[in-house]
């Protein structure tokens, strides 16, 4: 029974205030009929302002179970049948008992018949005894007021029986505390500038802070769908012998983000409309030393090449964006490898933010990831680069691949990858890919017979194909459902999944273009 807290409170305190004390809360009738965890919530309020002290009593009792309880008042099953079968000779025949009881008609005959109460005379059961005694009801309604037995051999055939089961009786011992009272008066929680001024305080009672209380369980963390995907990517990129490059320059110089990769000054992409430039501070410090190969690239070529034939403007280089892409930090690995006497074959990934200026849809950000991979070595061909696209997609269960040609400011040839979708019938592009112009490489400081493969491919659409989230602010922003994050399982890039992640991508998000 659930009754007010006050209530509660109240019966104990003029309980103790006319016994000195209460020794087991499970001998009053009032207390046996209520809750016990609101008593012990009741009891845990007064012993926090002293006013009483309380102990948990624990004791393992026998409970009734829903057949013990129908035996307890309507009568065990052998006696029930015993009780039907008359009196003389002819008895009655076995399907009438079976008709009348039903189920329990087997279990009443069994123990009938094991006590030696009836027997069976052809199709009928005929009494061996006038009248029996119910010792089994009586055990039970017993165990049912007391919820103990002194008879061990009776309470063992119950437990046999299935008609009892242990239970935890809970009950409290309660005494008078120091600070014992009939009224309980309001505890003051905080300390306030209004009690500090008018010095309220003085005469307030305040509630103690217990600074044992272990507060809520903190949760976990859990990783995002798209960092377990990312790792999936990492560890292909990993098996196949790829270094990691260091992507977390997020702000860079239009120097290294546009012009070391051969992307002219008036490219629609270096727009406002395209791109984030930074507005304090809007330009970088002095250029690296091989400026001046990169202004000949662009103004007048090299390699035979005749350059883009317009003034390449310092100040334009300097300006600092947002980066587009992470092909800015493959520009600066490869600057880097240049430097490495003797020449020495590198493959380089990564996987980080880039920023474009985009309308924001639900398959659209302004920031996304992008994956990139690239190899460099000498006298490397379009071949090469194919076969190994075969290798890397296989990997993630995608075998049916075509290529496109395409265009690239800083590719040459290069190729746009489509993978065959079964569930629409056609091809679908999945990235895109090409071989590094002479106009890039050169003015890096490569070697003229090194050639560098690049390819990539987005982070998102695979994670949003993979999970079954088909808007993009439910994956990146403010707007995830952090329940989302908790509950979904690692993914893993095997067969299957690439045909989940490649098989419906109606417009793959091509991150190796401008």
């Amino acid at each position: 029974m659930s009754v007010k807290a006050e209530e509660i409170q109240s019966k104990i305190l003029s309980s103790l205030d006319k016994t000195n004390g209460i020794p087991n809360t499970a001998k009053d009738s009032y207390f046996k009929s209520l809750d016990i965890e609101q008593v012990e919530n009741v009891l845990k309020s007064l012993s926090s302002r002293n006013m009483v002290a309380y102990k948990r009593l624990e004791e393992e009792v026998w409970d009734l179970t829903k057949e013990g309880q129908e035996i307890a008042e309507n009568g065990s099953h052998e006696v029930r049948v015993f009780n039907f079968i008359p009196t003389g000779e002819e008895g009655i025949p076995l399907a009438e008992v079976q008709k009348n009881f039903g189920k329990i008609a087997a279990i009443g005959q069994g123990k009938a018949f094991k006590n030696k109460w009836i027997k069976k005379n052809g199709s009928n059961l005929v009494r061996l005894v006038d009248s029996v005694e119910d010792q089994v009801q009586k055990s039970l309604i017993i165990l049912q007021e007391t919820h103990a037995s002194s008879d061990k051999a009776a309470l063992k055939e119950l437990k046999s029986r299935k008609l009892v089961e242990p239970k935890k009786l809970v009950s409290f011992q309660i005494e008078k505390g120091p600070e014992f009272s009939l009224e309980v008066k309001k505890q003051a929680t905080d300390l306030t500038l209004e009690m500090l001024q008018s010095g309220e305080w003085k005469s307030l009672e305040f509630k103690k802070y217990n600074f044992d209380a272990e507060g809520i369980p903190t949760a976990g963390g859990h990783l995002h769908p798209l960092l377990k995907v990312r790792e999936e990517f990492r560890q292909i990129f990993f098996e196949m012998g790829f270094e990691e490059m260091p992507s977390n320059c997020f702000v860079d110089s239009s120097f290294w983000n546009f012009d070391t990769l051969y992307v002219p000054q008036q490219h629609p992409a270096r727009d406002l409309q395209d791109t984030f430039f930074i507005k304090d501070p809007a330009t970088c410090g002095p250029l690296p030393d091989f400026i001046d190969k990169v202004k000949q690239a662009h103004e007048s070529g090299v390699d035979g090449s005749i350059g883009y034939r317009y003034d390449w403007s310092e100040a334009e280089a300097k300006k600092l964006v947002l980066r587009t892409h992470t092909t800015a930090v493959s520009g600066l690995m490869l600057n880097r490898l240049s430097k490495v006497k003797p020449f020495r074959p590198a493959k380089y990934f990564s996987i980080d933010r880039v920023y474009r200026n985009e309308a924001v849809d639900a398959t659209h950000l302004a920031e996304f990831h992008q994956v990139e991979g690239v190899i460099a070595d000498k006298n490397m061909t379009l071949g090469h680069l194919i076969s190994f696209m075969d290798i890397f997609f296989k990997k993630m269960g995608i075998t049916n691949l075509r290529f496109k040609p395409a265009y690239n400011p800083y590719t040459e040839p290069s190729l746009e990858i489509f993978s065959w979708h079964e569930g629409f019938q056609k091809w679908v592009e999945i990235g895109n890919s090409g071989m590094f112009r002479p106009e890039m490489l050169i003015p890096l400081g490569l070697d003229p017979d090194v050639r560098v493969a690049g390819w990539g491919l987005s982070l998102e659409r695979p994670t949003m194909i993979k999970y079954g989230i088909d808007n993009i602010r439910a994956l990146v922003g403010h707007k995830v459902d952090l329940s989302m994050i908790k509950s979904n399982p690692s993914c893993r890039l095997d067969k299957k999944m690439g045909r989940e992640v490649f098989g419906i991508q109606e417009e793959a998000e091509v991150t190796a273009s401008s």
